[in-house]
């Protein structure tokens, strides 16, 4: 089905801008919608790791450093980390605004379009393009890899190469908050001692926790050094722990959930082209689709009870993740095709 030429209302969709996830705000705003809401806003996996471990979390107790050393070295080994140290977040968001503290050389440059936050991160960094990074004059740079919102994925190798090319002190700063989605596609296996390149790494996107709010740092000693300075003795809870320990351990949970997803991701994009919508990006846990109809689109899907990821910088733009069973995606499949 072919969509019309939207009508914009910004006000409609200002506050479901900001990112994904506002079920509240999107409520509030269709109130007539049908409940319960499907929320395909944000990039998390619908099918998450199983909490159970939260159970052996003791919450009268503060978190145990013994704990916190088996989580991180479980999060190293999945991670695939050769060399480097490895220090846990209370979230990513956290690890990427203390970069303003770490005194990273400048000129920054802040790969778009990619997270708000990253902008928020380096404030003083301009902007640039992914493929006219290389060509460009930094000391340091921030991307993701795989990307928000676009999935674009570079090889890990074509970035190590682009890291190693700057003389000095230049660091490379990577969010791969989506590598745990798809095998091969990070630095930390590859990285040598000596270089310069700082790797954030997400627990709640591929394990389907968020709101666990765990996530790494890794990178050289004397960087990562900081951040434990910075964060201090406790910086996770200890059902982060717990859980964090469980899920990076269970490696047969982690190779069946990879081929999950592709499966997910690939009955997503049948949907979206069978409504004459070109699905865009390699990372299983969402789909971009740019189209002039989008904030159309948006508010006919949000009127079903859909809610998905509209951008005011890219009116043309909406991201899709991924519904959680066949009952879902044959109601977004419905509501596609308007009814």
């Amino acid at each position: 089905m072919a969509f019309g030429m939207p009508q914009v209302e910004s006000q409609a969709v200002s506050a479901l801008t900001i990112h994904g996830g506002r079920i509240d705000a999107a409520a509030a705003r269709y109130p007539d919608a049908p409940r319960p809401w499907l929320d395909l806003s944000t990039g998390i996996n619908p099918n998450g790791y199983d909490s159970a471990a939260l159970m052996t979390a003791d919450a009268y107790a503060l978190p145990s450093p013994s704990r916190l050393v088996a989580l991180e070295e479980a999060a190293a080994a999945a991670f695939g980390m050769t060399c480097g140290a490895i220090a846990a977040l209370p979230g990513t968001e956290i690890g990427l605004r203390l970069l303003a503290t770490m005194d990273l050389p400048r000129p920054a440059r802040v790969v778009a379009p990619s997270y708000g936050s990253h902008a928020a991160a380096l404030p003083d960094a301009t902007s640039v393009a992914c493929d006219a990074l290389a060509d460009a004059d930094w000391r340091s740079a921030l991307l993701a890899n795989p990307n928000n919102p676009d999935g674009r994925l570079v090889a890990p190798e074509t970035l190590l190469a682009l890291a190693r090319s700057r003389a000095g002190d230049a660091w490379l700063v990577i969010d791969e908050a989506f590598a745990d989605c798809v095998a091969g596609t990070s630095v930390l296996p590859l990285l040598h001692a000596d270089d310069r390149v700082l790797v954030f790494r997400s627990f709640g996107k591929f394990y389907g926790l968020a709101g666990v709010r765990l996530g790494f740092v890794c990178g050289p000693e004397a960087i990562v050094a900081r951040y434990r300075e910075r964060l201090g003795s406790w910086p996770v809870s200890s059902a982060a722990i717990e859980l964090g320990i469980a899920a990076y351990r269970d490696i047969a949970w982690q190779d069946a959930t990879r081929r999950d997803l592709v499966t997910a991701a690939s009955a997503l994009d049948a949907v979206l082209r069978r409504h004459r919508l070109v699905p865009q990006g390699d990372c299983p846990l969402f789909r971009l689709i740019a189209t002039p109809a989008a904030p159309t689109l948006f508010k006919r899907l949000a009127a079903a009870g859909i809610l998905t990821r509209p951008f005011d910088y890219a009116p043309d733009w909406l991201r899709i993740g991924l519904p959680d069973d066949a009952d879902a995606l044959a109601r977004l499949d419905r509501a596609l095709g308007g009814g």
